[in-house]
């Protein structure tokens, strides 16, 4: 199970986020926790009011809101009724079994995985804290709720996906070396990755210190159509003995690399492939405007996805590449669509990449494992207080139901008088 945390103050866009996607067929709203009515019985407004009327008990903290994202791995076949059980588990797993929840199954990726849209304020107007809730009591919850639902433990998963190690090699050694070395490389990503240009093949090799030169413009190499396979350091720096593509027996030349595109592009996998990195840039930046660059391709490697960007000597941002290490499939940014492009990012993204860093103790990390199939009964979901349904999902008056601890005390009016003369 892959845990993910997102926090913010925009509670209407992340929800707004996931009925977009039932509303498009993609995702189903399985479970109201703590909600007066089934989850098929709510409206949208009457979904945002019951979780907005206890946003307006504190108004003071700022960062209200928590989305989470959980993920199953593809070969794992979970009923809504697992999904909803497993839900109820994490929430309280990590305290927040007495808040309000809608849980929606999304079905536009390639693994089962599901979301959740809650708020870390109480009902009584006081908060739950945020620091380090990725870190310590969702990683903890996640481990138990693997042995509980006797799920794929996480590291058992990761283990499995990330088995080729970069090259690490130097000039000095040989021909013989670097050609077995980059062949290592080779093997792996041509039989594996799905890949449609040269570009998005060198994102690939690059994450393994190798890249497919075919020479500039007007070269001898790119006249005759050749590659050259180099070792790359960690700089990126051309190092050791270029290897010609006819060198290997395996014949990694431009001929047959046009054909590995095209049967690649037709891959009936790949648009499905495609959403998987779609669902986790929107994800990752849906409602938020203080996400940087940086801090997106860091939560993006978190979820198995690498981001390669191209910059001009002025350091402006011209072209990104996506590769996604668990689905193996690699993309351009403009593939994806103009708001996944290079331009599109820029644009979602703030420019200050020091601006995450003041905001660090507003926000929390994520956590990462991947899981398998279970079934675990629970207990079905109560309100806490006896509210009356129409006061818990009609929309919230400013001022309404605000906790005593937090209202100003009213200041007394001084009696006038007059003085005669």
């Amino acid at each position: 199970m892959v845990a993910v945390i997102h926090t913010s103050s925009r509670l209407r866009a992340v929800l707004q986020y996931n009925e977009n996607k039932l509303e498009q067929g993609h995702a189903e709203c399985i479970s109201a926790i703590n909600y007066p009515k089934d989850a098929d019985a709510l409206s949208f407004d009457q979904k945002l009011n019951r979780i907005q009327r206890q946003l307006a008990l504190n108004k003071r903290t700022k960062v209200n809101t928590v989305h989470v994202s959980l993920n199953f791995d593809p070969s794992e076949k979970l009923s809504k009724e697992q999904l909803a059980e497993i839900s109820k588990a994490y929430l309280k797993g990590i305290g927040f079994e007495k808040q309000p929840a809608l849980v929606y199954e999304h079905r536009d990726a390639g693994h089962p995985h599901v979301h959740i849209v809650t708020t870390n304020i109480k009902a009584d107007g006081s908060r739950i804290s945020l620091h380090n809730l990725g870190k310590n009591q969702s990683e903890k919850t996640r481990k138990e709720i693997e042995i509980d639902f006797g799920l794929v433990k996480a590291q058992d998963r990761k283990a499995q996906e990330f088995n080729l190690k970069p090259v690490s090699i130097k000039a000095e050694y040989g021909k013989s070396e670097t050609k077995k070395a980059i062949a290592n490389v080779l093997d792996k990503v041509l039989n594996e990755y799905k890949f449609t240009t040269m570009g998005e093949l060198n994102a690939v090799l690059n994450q393994y210190n190798v890249a497919a030169d075919i020479g500039s413009e007007g070269s001898r190499i790119r006249k005759n159509n050749g590659i050259l396979y180099r070792v790359l350091d960690k700089d990126g720096n051309r190092v050791g003995v270029p290897i010609k593509a006819s060198d290997f027996h395996f014949k990694p030349t431009h001929r047959n690399l046009k054909v590995r595109f095209l049967y690649n592009e037709m891959n009936p996998n790949r648009t499905k492939d495609s959403l998987r990195i779609r669902n986790s840039i929107d994800f990752t930046l849906y409602g938020k405007q203080n996400v940087s660059l940086p801090r997106l391709i860091n939560i993006l490697e978190k979820d198995g996805i690498d981001t390669v960007i191209r910059k001009n000597e002025e350091g402006q941002l011209y072209g990104i590449t996506y590769c996604d290490h668990r689905t193996r499939s690699v993309f351009n940014g403009s593939a994806l669509g103009k708001q996944y492009s290079a331009k599109g990012i820029a644009e979602r993204c703030i420019e200050d990449p020091f601006y995450l860093h003041q905001q660090k103790s507003q926000r929390i990390g994520m956590e990462i494992g991947q899981a398998g199939n279970a079934y675990h009964a629970g207990n079905g979901s109560s309100l806490e207080n006896d509210k009356s349904l129409d006061s818990l999902l009609s929309p919230v008056k400013d001022g309404e139901n605000m906790p005593h601890q937090l209202k100003k005390p009213k200041r007394k009016k001084q009696k006038g008088f007059s003085m005669g003369f």
